[in-house]
């Protein structure tokens, strides 16, 4: 078991790549607990969770108020007695457009969600990884912004992952001496409800792929699941493509 009685935060955990992981580590032996805005799906999981043998608790709030992922901390410390690692996945797509023509609103709503909402998980985050001696810390990034990976119309989600990557490897540099790890997945298209569901535009997303295929959300869950483990102890300040070969394509 990989995760053996490691304590595990979990954001975006509601459904898509987040519940994956959820119901993936806690297989693996991990006490899971989740976090994102519906309660009611939280609940499902962690539901499925604790009726298989598992251990999940579960928080509704924001990825964006401080509070909320100080409270996901002290959830952990609460239930579990303190926080081996975290999978910060929590994102958005926002709105498609150049950013000419974007609103404001949506640049500011997509950076806030996907990178200042890192920041925050890794201010609440770390200094109870360095209470336990150590620990590791994933975040979710994308193809898109790294690797040449710009796509059109999506200049905010874009500069997000961007930003993302850069906060990664600054976070890995501060704290590999502590026994801190911190790494970013950056998955290829992957069939989740950001994705939609347009046929022809799966297709369209699928070809962009050497694999000729989009990743299903327990694939990206597993190199997670690796980056959190034992098994990545020299591993830190990596943005590992899981992105059937489109970065390759991309360079």
């Amino acid at each position: 078991m990989e995760l053996k009685n490691k304590t595990i935060i979990v954001t975006g955990s509601s459904s898509g790549i987040g519940a994956a992981a959820a119901l993936l580590f806690a297989a693996e032996g991990a006490n899971v607990v989740l976090g994102a805005r519906r309660e009611a799906e939280l609940a499902v999981i962690a539901g499925q969770i604790n009726q298989s043998n598992g251990n999940a608790v579960y928080l509704a709030g924001d990825v964006t108020d401080y509070a909320f992922a100080a409270a996901l901390v002290g959830l952990a410390d609460e239930k579990f007695g303190g926080l081996d690692g975290a999978f910060n996945n929590a994102g958005i797509l926002g709105e498609m457009a150049s950013v000419a023509d974007m609103e404001i609103v949506n640049w500011q709503t997509v950076l806030d969600t996907n990178l200042t909402a890192a920041f925050l998980a890794a201010k609440t985050q770390i200094p109870a990884l360095k209470k336990r001696g150590g620990g590791a810390i994933v975040f979710t990034g994308s193809f898109v912004g790294y690797s040449n990976g710009g796509m059109p119309g999506m200049g905010a989600y874009a500069a997000s992952k961007a930003g993302l990557v850069g906060l990664t490897q600054s976070l890995a540099s501060d704290h590999a001496a502590e026994g801190i790890r911190v790494n970013a997945v950056l998955p290829g298209g992957t069939m989740t409800a950001m994705a939609g569901e347009d046929a022809e535009a799966h297709r369209f997303i699928a070809g962009l792929h050497p694999a000729k295929r989009m990743a299903e959300p327990k694939e990206i869950a597993q190199a997670a699941m690796f980056l959190l483990s034992d098994r990545a102890g020299f591993v830190t300040g990596a943005p590992m493509a899981v992105d059937g070969g489109i970065a390759v394509r991309l360079l």
